[in-house]
């Protein structure tokens, strides 16, 4: 029996993502026993252009991204957004709230005009993303379950409830009641609440719930006499697409 051919690629990312999946070892040996990598520049030197699943990386920063995005679309029956920055645009959508010519100029200096880039959005705003793995960088044992419902035919279970359920599960004390804000409230589930378990808070790396309930949210914030403006400012970390381009409605069908 053939195995189903997957291959990984990466576009404006960290590859944290990717090396999440490097860091499985011996349980990346076991899924190996049920797929054949065929492209992972990551962990091997082969490259080719003939697979099934294709796990794509990164965010979208530039005219000839969508060209490349678009061949990686034709070629796999199944395209999954690995990571926040492919799912949803990500940390490199910071730049979108500044001018883009004066970030070019400071990023490559007197070269800036050789760089043709623009602002930052997920896969979902070119092509077509059949499934999305969340969280900055990724769950392991995530994307391992998703791998095993793609393997058997089913559709991968990514939850679609907000943090504040793991923080309740974990036994965490909500930020909120320490005079601090996150966008738990309005972000999906599925890390375990690891951040705010650390004594941190939900940046919001998973992306929003399908029907995020913001009248909720500003009644938490009310509650606690704390300032929206400051909640506004997180938001920015991970939610700086434009509202358009999460998910294009020209690509999706």
């Amino acid at each position: 029996m053939t195995k189903p051919r997957i291959a990984f690629f990466d576009f404006a990312s960290c590859e944290g993502d990717q090396l999440q999946i490097v860091n499985l070892e011996e349980r990346l040996l076991e899924l190996l026993q049920h797929v054949e990598v065929v492209a992972f520049r990551e962990a091997m030197k082969e490259d080719s252009d003939n697979y099934d699943i294709a796990f794509v990386e990164g965010s979208i920063t530039r005219p000839a991204d969508e060209e490349r995005i678009k061949k990686i679309r034709a070629n796999a029956k199944i395209l999954v957004a690995l990571g926040s920055c492919a799912a949803i645009g990500g940390i490199n959508c910071l730049k979108n709230f500044r001018d883009q010519v004066t970030v070019r100029k400071e990023v490559y200096g007197d070269k800036w005009e050789l760089f043709d880039t623009y602002e930052a959005r997920p896969l979902s705003a070119v092509v077509k993303v059949d499934y999305a793995i969340p969280q900055c960088p990724i769950n392991r044992e995530e994307f391992l379950s998703v791998c095993k419902a793609l393997l058997t035919g089913q559709k991968p279970f990514i939850p679609d409830y907000p943090v504040c359920v793991d923080c309740k599960m974990a036994g965490n004390v909500c930020v909120f009641e320490k005079g601090m804000t996150c966008v738990g409230p309005v972000t999906r589930a599925g890390c375990g609440a690891c951040c705010v378990t650390e004594g941190a808070i939900c940046w919001g790396c998973r992306g929003l719930i399908d029907n995020p309930n913001t009248y909720a949210h500003k009644e938490v914030l009310q509650k606690y006499n704390l300032n929206p403006a400051e909640l506004t400012n997180k938001f920015k970390l991970y939610f700086g697409a434009k509202p358009e381009l999460v998910k294009n409605p020209e690509v999706s069908k």
